[in-house]
């Protein structure tokens, strides 16, 4: 009866319970929707780190990191090739040189960096496989082809078939350069990605720095990246610590580390903000039906309701506002990200900051069920504790007070 007394209730004054929905609603909204925006700029800056080169893992030996130099290469890959194979299944590794490179034309030269890729691995690891839009990509055996991004030819003014000049010291402190033909070029993400990197057969870098079979390191991609602290590990046990150095893409990447934890506390600190001004008008409006209704409450008192029904038929009414409010906002909310999940949202007017920011021009959101679940247990928990003070004011009321009000 208490139950059936509450939903009765709601409907009695549909302009208030018009509002009190409509803050619910609005509020459970913006919790998934702007939760999911947020996770969507985290999570495409995630995926750009991670396909720009960087894996899950990487191998390399100890002091390249902060000296990528080519006399910090592996001199024996062998070794690390066979502790990969604990990895575990549909792990994916590729091989790489990677120096710094000085690449000319004749009307420009800029610093760029030279990567030695075997194609077949590569295509299963980075984004170049899939990135590039115009010509080819390398073949198995392409001594002399480079794959360069389109804002590099830009610059340097010119096209596909055209010779681009590279030098970067050997293994002996030499300057070797080598002439490469332009088979392809690629569109990344990140206009900086297609200006940094130049990318050729990991057999023509390795004979133009005469490093025989070496490799400057290896990357590694988990089918999932909730395996990446556990297969470092695996990875740290079988090489030794003072030769090479095991770290993952939160390593190589602190700048997205960070701000991926900084993104967990915006989400927090929004969802606070939202409950805080959806509680007051929850509050104030449930107090004011309570302060309308004394006579109502009195005259139950006074037949013989025990004031802990009273908190609890006030309670039934908060209840199914915020049932009705969640349903209808979680609704709308998945609407929201729906509709936006296909094309997303296109930040192309501001590309430029979000490239210093390392954020795609193109954001989808995305749905955590985390995020889902907080935020409508965040609404419905809260909402009925905020609903306890006026419910306990309305169990207090004296009835025979309340029956001499007029």
């Amino acid at each position: 009866m208490i139950l059936q007394m509450g939903w009765r209730n709601i409907w009695r004054n549909k302009r208030r319970t018009a509002v009190i929905l409509t803050a619910v609603i609005i509020g459970v909204w913006s919790m998934i929707f702007l939760g999911a925006l947020m996770r969507g700029f985290s999570d495409r800056m995630r995926q750009n780190g991670i396909a720009t080169l960087t894996g899950h893992l990487q191998v390399h030996r100890a002091g390249f990191r902060n000296d990528p130099v080519i006399e910090n290469r592996i001199t024996s890959p062998a070794a690390v090739l066979d502790a990969l194979e604990i990895l575990p299944e549909g792990a994916r590794w590729t091989p790489r040189i990677r120096v710094n490179a000085v690449a000319g034309n004749a009307r420009h030269s800029a610093g760029i960096t030279l990567v030695g890729i075997d194609p077949g691995r590569e295509a299963a690891v980075s984004f170049i496989g899939d990135a590039v839009r115009q010509g080819r990509y390398l073949q198995q055996e392409d001594p002399l082809g480079i794959v360069v991004g389109e804002a590099f030819v830009r610059k340097f003014e010119t096209r596909l078939g055209n010779k681009l000049v590279l030098m970067s010291q050997d293994a002996n402190g030499e300057i070797a350069s080598r002439a490469f033909r332009i088979v392809g070029i690629f569109d990344a993400e990140l206009e900086s990605t297609e200006k940094q990197f130049g990318f050729v057969h990991i057999a023509a870098s390795r004979k133009m720095l005469g490093v025989g079979d070496d490799i400057c390191e290896v990357a590694v991609l988990l089918p999932s990246h909730r395996q990446v602290e556990a297969a470092a590990e695996s990875l740290r046990q079988r090489l030794p610590e003072d030769t090479y150095t095991v770290e993952t893409w939160k390593d190589l990447l602190p700048i997205v580390r960070e701000t991926l934890e900084i993104y967990d506390v915006f989400i927090f600190i929004w969802f606070l903000a939202v409950f805080i001004a959806m509680g007051f008008g929850l509050v104030n409006t449930i107090l004011m039906a309570v302060f309308e209704r004394i006579r109502e409450f009195g005259l139950m008192r006074s037949l013989g309701m025990l004031p802990r029904l009273v908190v609890v038929e006030v309670l039934a009414e908060s209840f199914f506002l915020l049932v009705l409010g969640m349903a209808a906002g979680n609704l709308i909310g998945l609407l929201s990200v729906w509709a936006l999940s296909v094309n997303g949202i296109d930040l192309s007017a501001f590309s430029a900051g979000m490239e210093f920011a390392g954020m795609s021009r193109i954001i989808f959101p995305v749905l955590v069920a985390r995020d889902i679940f907080t935020a409508n247990a965040t609404v419905f928990l809260m909402g009925l504790a905020v609903s306890l003070y006026p419910a306990v004011k309305a169990a207090r009321i004296n009835p025979v007070e309340a029956m001499a009000r007029p």
